[in-house]
């Protein structure tokens, strides 16, 4: 198939006013639309073809009188073509986009050579504005598109200043922190005001100020007054550091780029049934044995590292201890407590029910043995001094029901008419007070209260004590959580997962053998892959009722790492996750209502590529060609 048709393929039906709305509400480029440029190219035709149907039959080519009727056509459709209103007219860029932002005369002055930012001492506001000193003296970002349309003052009084007042120094990184603030650039230079409640809405405004610095000398927007919130206070980025080890550098830079993009919640699945990368300093021997390596553990030196560059930039780290499912590892140092481990995941000639994993990487806890809580009681109590976050991920997702029953020990207690639904209930009511004693707010994946087979009853599961994360069924399952009464955080495989598209992982698969093009889900469970579009378009509070909207907290766009390494970690988490980012910080709508996705692209295209000058590997969302011609990559036509 061309390219052009396979462009056209996935472009999801929307009229032609609708899609030619969108193009037209954007706060950095108002473009020559793709009709403007067929506008004129039709009167050019319809002029020609007028002229040859009258000169032709008398051969009377320079018949003046008809040349002047053409000219007069020509023209007419020159000057009203839609290209007149639409001249290119490039602006700031700020991702995410502000919920206000006005800068009624764009005009930009020098940044003084001498430039300071004055801020209240704070532990971690301090840090963060020294590095932003240095970052917006440096960077001297040149954007794709020079911002034509400012009046460029260089005769003005530069700007020496920005001064940060924050009204309440005190106040934690916790869920549900204000994040507020507001910037106000003076069109006379000077002094320039971020004002904030918390020191975290602060960070928020000084990475809004970062942007507004471009070029060498550095010019900054001025005359501009800014008020921003986000819409949801929890905005996360999952990673999987089990299947695949990535060093602490690596998440140090996923962490700095979420801050950038004003993501708040760095959520660490640390351990899997692959490995047990973390030293849990009670019980040593689980990363000792149970981690790929000495190289590829996490000290406890570590996560403080890791812990402390997160609230320099305004990003709680928030642990994930899967359990009692995906704890395979875990056998190696102690096999007696863990059912099914380091058995083959889906026995040969077997259905894919009595299945004991649902992909390689067997084992789960067993929640009859005594020693099972002694040994997860001692990693909870150190993940939790670890890790001063209030919300502590336990998991408990894809309870497979062979796994269990191949242990002696539950095998007996089934025989004795229990179920293994009553097996997790155990296993909860044995491990939920304990954390919820230790001031955490449990997190769980939402197979807990929502999986056809295994699950518990909604009475052991105090609403104000736990969270529930979403990933299976879309819109359905976040509808069922909110309103049985339980917060929710979405990640819906179907929109959130980054992996999803690459294929699969489980070698000697014969569906991989077909001579047809025809396997659009990328032969991927969770396929196909997720766009910017798709997760940009992602509305996930949709279908819920004003009451329950409120009980969504957020969302997380999720890396599992079956595929995934360093190597590809930047390029697959961005700008991807810029785009959710967005949408949870003020939406993916205007103010009509409207999506704003067709405009949301030339500034994605602008933020990735700033993203990149600022070291880290986003990937291309479009060629080059269609950020030099605003609006030609664009389409009017719905399909």
């Amino acid at each position: 198939m061309p390219a052009a048709e396979k462009v056209f393929q996935h472009i999801n039906p929307r009229t032609k006013s609708q899609i030619t709305s969108q193009q037209s509400n954007t706060t950095k480029t108002k473009t020559c639309a793709v009709t403007s440029h067929s506008w004129l190219t039709l009167c050019i035709y319809i002029s020609c073809l007028i002229y040859i149907l009258i000169t032709i039959p008398s051969m009377k080519f320079m018949a003046s009188p008809v040349l002047l009727i053409v000219i007069f056509i020509f023209m007419f459709c020159l000057f009203t073509s839609p290209i007149q209103s639409t001249q290119s007219v490039a602006t700031i860029n700020v991702w995410p986009k502000p919920r206000t932002f006005s800068w009624p005369n764009p005009t930009a002055h020098l940044l003084s050579p001498n430039f300071n930012i004055i801020s209240p001492s704070h532990r971690y506001l301090s840090p963060a504005a020294h590095r932003y000193l240095r970052l917006i003296v440096s960077e001297h970002y040149r954007p794709l598109v020079t911002p034509s349309s400012v009046h460029f003052n260089t005769s003005a009084y530069p700007l020496n200043t920005l001064n940060i007042t924050v009204s309440d120094l005190s106040a934690q990184l916790h869920h549900g922190v204000d994040e507020s603030y507001s910037l106000a650039v003076p069109v006379h230079g000077g002094v320039a005001n971020i004002k904030a409640k918390t020191v975290w809405g602060a960070m928020r405004g000084l990475e809004t100020f970062s942007q507004l610095v471009w070029g060498n000398p550095s010019a900054v927007a001025v005359g501009l007054q800014v008020w921003d919130s986000p819409l949801f206070p929890h905005r996360g980025v999952m990673l999987d550091t089990s299947r695949n080890f990535y060093g602490v550098d690596d998440i140090l830079r996923t962490i700095k780029a979420m801050s950038q993009n004003k993501l708040n919640v760095f959520h660490w699945h640390i351990t899997d049934s692959h490995s047990f990368p973390l030293v849990v300093p009670s019980e040593p021997e689980l990363a000792a044995k149970g981690s790929y390596g000495s190289e590829m553990q996490y000290s406890p030196a570590d996560v403080n590292r890791i812990v402390r560059f997160g609230f320099e930039h305004g990003v709680r780290v928030l642990p994930e201890i899967d359990s009692p499912g995906h704890t395979g590892s875990w056998a190696e140092a102690y096999p007696e407590i863990v059912a099914c481990a380091n058995m083959f995941w889906w026995p040969a000639g077997t259905e894919w029910a009595d299945r004991l994993a649902s992909e390689p990487g067997t084992g789960h806890l067993n929640p009859l043995k005594p020693k099972t809580y002694q040994v997860l009681k001692n990693v909870i109590g150190d993940v939790v001094n670890l890790f001063p976050e209030l919300f502590y991920h336990s998991g408990a997702d894809e309870i497979i029901p062979g796994c269990w029953k191949a242990d002696k020990t539950i095998q007996s207690f089934l025989s004795n008419n229990g179920t293994l639904s009553e097996v997790l209930e155990i296993f909860i009511n044995s491990t939920l007070p304990y954390i919820v004693s230790l001031n955490r707010t449990v997190v769980y994946w939402e197979d807990v209260l929502l999986d056809d087979i295994i699950k518990v009853r909604a009475s052991i599961l105090p609403k104000e004590n736990v969270i529930l994360q979403s990933w299976n069924n879309g819109h359905k399952n976040t509808k069922r959580i909110v309103s049985s009464g339980y917060r929710a955080i979405v990640s819906s495989s179907d929109f959130y997962y980054l992996d999803c598209g690459h294929g699969d992982f489980i070698g000697n698969n014969s569906k991989y053998d077909h001579q047809t093009g025809d396997h659009g889900d990328g032969d991927s469970w969770c396929g196909p892959f997720k766009t910017w579009q798709n997760v940009y378009n992602y509305d996930i509070d949709y279908g819920l009722t004003e009451e329950e909207a409120k009980l969504v907290l957020g969302g997380e766009v999720a890396l599992w790492s079956e595929q995934a390494d360093p190597t590809v970690l930047d390029s697959r988490i961005w700008p991807r996750a810029s785009a959710m980012a967005e949408t949870l910080w003020s939406g993916n709508k205007d103010e009509k209502g409207v999506k704003r996705y067709a405009e949301a692209t030339d500034r994605l295209n602008e933020w990735r590529n700033r993203m990149v000058r600022r070291g880290i590997g986003a990937e291309p969302i479009q060629p080059l060609w269609c950020i030099r011609n605003p609006g030609m990559c664009n389409t009017v036509n719905s399909r």
